[in-house]
């Protein structure tokens, strides 16, 4: 008798008889055999191809009996079938933790059939993604009609106007489905997008008091997450993933349909629309879901022909290309070139540019818009085709990829044995006859989306009018008497060091080493890059410092590519370099950037605030939080790309000092606040949500304070920030997840990790160096405190200096309740009165101290200033200006709405304190000192200048110390 993996390939065949005994160390049970109907043979192919369905086997044979018995793997998984399935098991759930393990034990029994039936191809395409959508669908409307029914035991019920009738009505809850779940495509393995909605304002009735609509379907919410998201020991069910929801992981956890249409309409983003078009309800109150997407539908489709969707799918597939090229994603089947996206992209182009005049693209699934497009002879039958037959291998492979080992992946592998599997699964004999496949795939999905979407920009060539001198100066085909003279008359200022530069550059090692493209490469760029040095004023001081970044990028030449196919990037990056300096090491520390460069009107106008929120929530939204990794990278990249903006917009002269400062600090709180949201959704997977007195859950309740430079709204390139962390939850309770720990243990975990995710050195650098000693008590107080401990020692302990630091402190990233409230607490620590000279006293005391400390030697004052700490620097401004806040705001309490230096002195003038023309003065001296250090930041230089820089200057600024400071 044969072996059961006889007719495996001999590789696979290996592989399963050597873990065979240890899956059925007493043989295969009859009932997998016998009831199940399955052979030997089938088990063994299985086995085979998937790692997950073999554990399974192993470790779980119990469910996997009771999955075969439930319906044989034969038969195909339907919604109706999924539906009595967990009817069934809901029967023995009487709690939360109970309906917890039913439905990871449905999981675990509905993932093992979905991924057999795939992986052995008794399941085409079509079946698998409907049966796991329809699988997510049971799993969220399950877990919410439990959670739903014990919530209005616990809280009554809520009650408000129904969306359909106007009359009042108790309200549930509807949950949209985002992505490959709304359009009933779900892969076999993976997260689910998700919004939470609810119909209107109104209370609950019948608890034991009245609760808000909206909290209480937040906390059903969080319920709901918890119940599918939480990892227990019988694992997970979905990872729940709600940053598609308005504001991103900052906003209200569940909205009403009145907010939900007011924000996209007012607010809503092109990249917004584009994941509208596949919501669906998937659970809660069906009928009055309606209602909803009925009201969104013109934020989605509009009425006219809308050509700008064109651009927008541009924007979303360059910053796709970006990731791909900084994550090294070639091989991702999905958002390398090629892949699924670019066909999804094609497809939602047409959706959203005629969807208001064609009704018939208003649906979800890919493959039906497709046919659409045929019909309405908006693509041609063989584009058609071939994009349909590419999707379908790419999502076969796709799952292939994920049903190994039920892991979320589009990345191929490249270790043999798992190739050999993906080719058993997509029925080929060996890897290079599927390769060959998934290549022809790619390469004509492709092609389409070039003709159909890639703009003009994309077919210019740059090399175009080279004089032959530059290729025979790099070839080192000019004697160096000869290729001296030839870049004097170029204009190079120091032409001996240029050519001796090009020669070590052409004799390095690394450059020896190059394989034949890469040199080829190197070959076309360097003669382009020389050319373009000719059109600024410092050309051999500029080459010296654009070769760090061709030393950095010499083994990834797809970025000399870059600046080859785009020479206004070329342009852009010579002109920055010759300007800058520090803005050369910022590209060769992170030649990612140069994606920068591509768009010269993007680089000289860097977003506001609300722009750059949705930039990082775009670029985030394809990174699940708990790879905290790959978050830091990309939050790197984020800070990197953007301060790069802001540092050619100064140059160039398009923003002046206030607005560098500006942006510098928008940049930052941006950060700081989804900085927030990653570690405390990291913390709440694991130990669910700190509680607050009334034992309802915090949203965080938690928020970031700014102090110095962050807080006044004056940060500079490479400024660090000065941070204190605080929170309202009651730190005598614990968080209500399955590994409770005390709120205390939480927030200090929280800010602990926070810290980590800002300072960590990874390969991109660091994000921002933290400096948390101004929190109370500084080193050896609590890295978190209580808003109520804040206030006790800021009130009681704190130290004059303190609350001068206090005078520039502000909220900037967290909970709005958390910020408002300790904007509070600063108004009135400010607002104390104080005995002016003694307060006097003690900043002048400081501020010698300071001086004598960080200022200039004495010995050396003559021959160098220190534009912040020396006599009659920006320091004495600051402590003249804090001195004032301290003494004067219990009389104008109208003085503490603004942190920043230079708004405090003109509410100082406005309140009489100083004379007005004393302040216009003061700002006048204080902007031209801080413009001053800023400049020298980009040139890499410090703070110290000559020792007779800013005569005027320092001597207003000592006359103003004197007038203030030291009068009697």
């Amino acid at each position: 008798m044969s072996e059961p993996w006889g007719s495996l390939p001999a590789e696979l065949a290996s592989d399963v008889s050597a873990c065979w005994p240890s899956i059925f160390p007493d043989g295969v049970p009859g009932w997998l055999t016998g009831a199940a109907a399955l052979s030997e043979a089938d088990i063994a192919e299985a086995s085979a191809r998937s790692l997950f369905l073999r554990q399974t086997l192993e470790r779980h044979p119990e469910q996997v009996r009771s999955a075969v018995q439930a319906r044989p793997l034969h038969e195909p998984t339907t919604e109706s079938w999924l539906a009595e399935r967990w009817a069934s098991l809901l029967g023995s759930v009487d709690s939360e933790p109970a309906l917890h393990a039913a439905l990871r034990q449905f999981r675990r029994e509905i993932q093992f059939r979905i991924i057999w039936r795939d992986l052995l191809k008794w399941a085409d395409l079509q079946e698998t993604i409907a049966a796991t959508s329809a699988f997510a669908d049971t799993c969220i409307d399950g877990a919410l009609d439990w959670l739903y029914e014990q919530a209005c035991e616990e809280s009554g019920t809520p009650w408000g106007k129904d969306p359909v009738t106007g009359e009042e009505a108790p309200q549930k809850m509807v949950v949209l489905g985002m992505g490959k779940l709304g359009g009933r495509e779900l892969n076999v393995s993976s997260d689910i997008d998700l919004i939470f909605a609810f119909p209107g304002k109104g209370e609950t009735r019948g608890g034991r008091r009245a609760l808000d609509n909206q909290q209480f379907f937040i906390r059903l919410g969080q319920k709901l997450i918890q119940a599918l998201d939480q990892i227990t020991a019988d694992g997970f069910v979905f990872r729940v993933d709600m940053r598609l929801r308005p504001y991103g992981q900052s906003g209200a956890l569940a909205l009403s349909f009145a907010a939900l249409e007011t924000y996209y309409q007012d607010q809503g983003r092109d990249w917004e629309r584009y994941a509208m078009v596949k919501a669906r309800v998937v659970a809660g109150d069906q009928r009055a879901g309606e209602v909803l997407m009925s009201s969104l539908r013109p934020f989605v489709y509009r009425k006219y022909i809308d050509f700008s969707a064109f651009e927008s799918l541009r924007n979303m597939k360059a910053m796709i290309s970006r990731e791909v090229r900084r994550k090294g994603l070639e091989n991702n089947i999905k958002l390398g070139s090629g892949g699924i996206r670019e066909i999804e992209f094609v497809v939602q182009a047409f959706q959203l540019i005629r969807g208001g005049r064609d009704r018939e693209l208003q649906q979800r699934e890919l493959q039906v818009i497709l046919k659409e497009l045929e019909e309405l002879e908006l693509l041609p039958s063989t584009v058609v085709r071939e994009l349909r037959d590419a999707y379908v291998f790419l999502r076969n492979l796709e799952h292939a990829l994920q049903g190994m080992e039920d892991k979320q992946t589009q990345e191929l592998p490249d270790d043999a044995l798992s190739l050999a599997r993906i080719s058993r699964i997509m029925g080929y004999e060996d890897w290079s006859a599927c390769q060959k496949a998934l290549t022809e795939h790619r390469e004509r999905v492709a092609t389409h989306f070039s003709n159909i979407i890639a703009s003009e920009e994309e077919e210019q060539e740059g090399e175009a009018g080279i004089e032959d001198g530059w290729f025979e100066l790099w070839l080192a085909e000019m004697e160096a008497a000869a290729a001296v003279e030839w870049l004097s008359e170029q204009g190079f200022e120091r032409p001996e060091d240029s050519v001796q530069k090009l020669a070590d550059l052409r004799d390095s090692r690394t450059v020896q080493t190059l394989q034949t493209q890469g040199r080829r490469r190197l070959n076309e760029f360097m003669p382009l890059l020389l050319s373009a040095l000719t059109g600024v004023e410092n050309p051999s001081e500029t080459l010296e410092r654009v070769l760090q970044l061709v030393e950095a990028i010499l083994r990834r030449t797809a970025y000399m590519v870059l600046l080859m196919e785009n020479p206004g990037a070329l342009t852009q990056l010579v002109r920055l370099c010759s300007d800058s300096p520090w803005i050369a090491s910022l590209l060769a520390e992170t030649p990612l950037l140069l994606d920068e460069l591509l768009n010269a009107e993007s680089l000289y106008t860097p977003p506001a605030k609300e722009e750059l929120q949705d930039d990082l929530r775009q670029q985030m939204l394809r990174i699940p939080y708990e790879d905290l990794e790959e978050q830091m990278e990309s939050l790197r990249y984020f800070k990197k790309a953007h301060v790069l903006r802001v540092a050619a917009s100064e140059i160039k002269g398009t923003l002046p000092l206030m607005k560098v400062s500006d942006y510098l600090t928008w940049i930052a709180e941006v950060v700081l606040d989804h900085v927030v949201d990653v570690a405390f959704a990291n913390l709440v997977s694991r130990h669910g949500y700190p509680r607050r007195a009334d034992g309802s859950a915090c949203d965080t309740d938690f928020a970031i304070i700014g102090y110095g430079k962050l807080g006044g709204i004056e940060l500079g390139y490479t400024s660090d920030l000065d941070l204190v962390f605080v929170h309202q939850a009651d730190p005598e309770l614990a968080t209500d997840g399955d590994k409770p720990i005390d709120n205390a243990v939480f927030y200090t975990r929280l800010g602990q990790r926070i810290v980590h995710i800002l300072s960590t050195q990874t390969p991109s650098g660091q994000l921002y160096e933290v400096d948390m000693r101004l929190r109370p008590s500084g080193n050896s107080g609590l890295l978190v405190s209580t808003l109520q401990a804040f206030e006790k020692y800021q009130q009681n302990d704190a130290w004059t200096w303190e609350h001068q630091a206090l005078a520039r402190a502000r909220g900037v990233a967290g909970c709005p309740d958390t910020l408002k409230a300790f904007e509070t607490i600063r108004h009135n620590i400010l607002c104390q009165p104080r005995d002016k000279q003694a307060l006097r006293k003690e900043v002048v005391d400081m501020r010698e101290k300071m001086r004598a400390n960080l200022g200039t030697p004495e010995a050396r004052r003559e021959e160098v200033f220190h534009i912040k700490h020396d006599n009659g620097g920006i320091v004495d401004i600051e402590f003249l200006v804090q001195y004032l806040m301290l003494a004067w705001s219990a009389e104008h309490p109208e003085l503490t709405q603004w942190s920043d230096n230079i708004r405090q002195m003109e509410e100082l003038g406005r309140a009489g304190v100083m004379v007005v023309e004393d302040t216009e003065k003061l700002r006048e001296v204080f902007i031209t000192l801080r413009s001053t250090i800023h400049r020298r930041a980009l040139q890499n230089l410090n703070s110290q200048v000559e020792g007779e820089a800013f005569p005027e200057e320092r001597a207003y600024i000592q006359s103003m110390w004197q007038k203030v400071m030291l009068a009697d």
